[in-house]
């Protein structure tokens, strides 16, 4: 099968002001891809120009960069347009079985299902309004552009919320949901754990990472004097941060890695207790899906949309407001939770995830034959 993904953003960026990686080679939808590859399948990504990477990569497939235009109105970090997706999907719709596009809220999902509507499959992950400019362009889209012009779309959610939010305007919204997958050959499973909890995020607002060192100090104080907590990311709190580890006093036992590869982080992620999240806004977290595939448990607030299955498959503890105790109970019940993670990693697989995806496709075609 011959398969063409369409994903602006490759990668989170804060702010307008997007600073480019080096590579995309930890991304979760180069691995997506890579996963079709593997299995057999031809497939193309595409990503926006101000994703592309500082340094020259070879890939095993092909990977094309397209311009963003209108930037001032259309931002490339979180609204992007590429106005050649219409023409090239028009022109090359007949060399693809399939199409993949990304969000429902798309000029680029827009074009191309209006340019490939019985190939275009859009993998949607928002289970609510864009918060942008009051929420009035995504209610807009939604209500009006969706509704008149994307209505019949087949449509993936990302999560059972993202799926109950969005089948209210797109009819054609699957049954199925498709989380985001990890790369099982990349990320491998470790039973044994060191003394150590691990956080992988971006040092900003939202990520309340502030919470975590509060908690962590009172950890340390109550429960175990000698663990360390690894801090894997870059932002612009982190001196804030730092600092606030010295007041606390328990700056001996937080280690500030900086942004790692997934080469760098992986023996720190599959070797310590518990992954930390103390997020106020976010979608289905990748990071999420990462340690659980290296069977290392979450301890997490319930806003990220992962937080459902966390809870339903005990990968951890999920809940509105996590506490020092929490992070007694998941070094306490280890053996528990490691246990969940292990027969739960099998589902996040890419390859799984790329099934599901030609699964769906094959139903379509077969009640398309009807």
């Amino acid at each position: 099968m011959k398969v063409l993904v369409i994903n602006p953003i490759m990668y989170t960026s804060e702010t307008k002001n997007i600073k480019r990686a080096a590579s995309i080679k930890d991304t979760m939808m180069y691995d997506f891809c890579l996963a079709f590859h593997e299995m057999g399948h031809s497939v193309t990504l595409v990503g926006g120009e101000p994703f592309k990477p500082t340094k020259s990569e070879t890939y095993p497939f092909e990977v094309l960069w397209w311009k963003c235009k209108c930037q001032k109105v259309c931002m490339p970090h979180c609204l992007p347009f590429m106005p050649e997706t219409y023409q090239y999907v028009k022109q090359h719709r007949t060399e693809y079985d399939l199409i993949i596009t990304s969000e429902v809220f798309s000029l680029n999902s827009l074009m191309a299902y209006r340019a490939a509507s019985d190939k275009t499959i859009i993998w949607h992950e928002l289970a609510k309004h864009n918060a942008i400019m009051k929420k009035i362009p995504s209610k807009i889209w939604y209500g009006a552009i969706a509704r008149l012009f994307m209505r019949n779309a087949k449509v993936v959610a990302r999560s059972v919320e993202a799926r109950n939010f969005v089948k209210k305007y797109c009819m054609n919204t699957d049954v199925n949901v498709i989380d985001h997958g990890v790369n099982l050959d990349k990320f491998k499973a470790s039973t044994e754990k060191d003394n150590s909890f691990v956080v992988c995020s971006q040092l900003i607002e939202r990520k309340k990472i502030d919470g975590i060192l509060e908690k962590f100090a009172k950890y340390l104080d109550q429960y175990n004097a000698t663990c360390r907590l690894y801090i894997i990311g870059e932002g612009e709190l982190k001196e804030k941060l730092q600092s606030m580890a010295q007041t606390l006093g328990i700056a001996p036992n937080v280690i500030f890695t900086g942004k790692m590869t997934h080469d760098e982080l992986l023996p720190i992620l599959s070797k310590s207790r518990a992954l930390l999240v103390n997020t106020v806004k976010d979608n289905n977290m990748i990071s999420i899906v990462e340690a659980i595939a290296v069977e290392t448990p979450i301890v997490t607030t319930d806003v990220p949309l992962n937080s459902t299955y966390i809870k339903e498959y005990q990968l951890g503890i999920a809940k509105k407001q996590w506490d020092e105790s929490d992070l007694n109970d998941v070094v306490s019940n280890s053996e528990m939770y490691i246990e969940n993670c292990m027969k739960y990693r099998y589902k996040l697989s890419t390859k799984q995830r790329v099934e599901q995806f030609l699964e769906i496709e094959r139903e379509r075609l077969n009640n398309g034959k009807k």
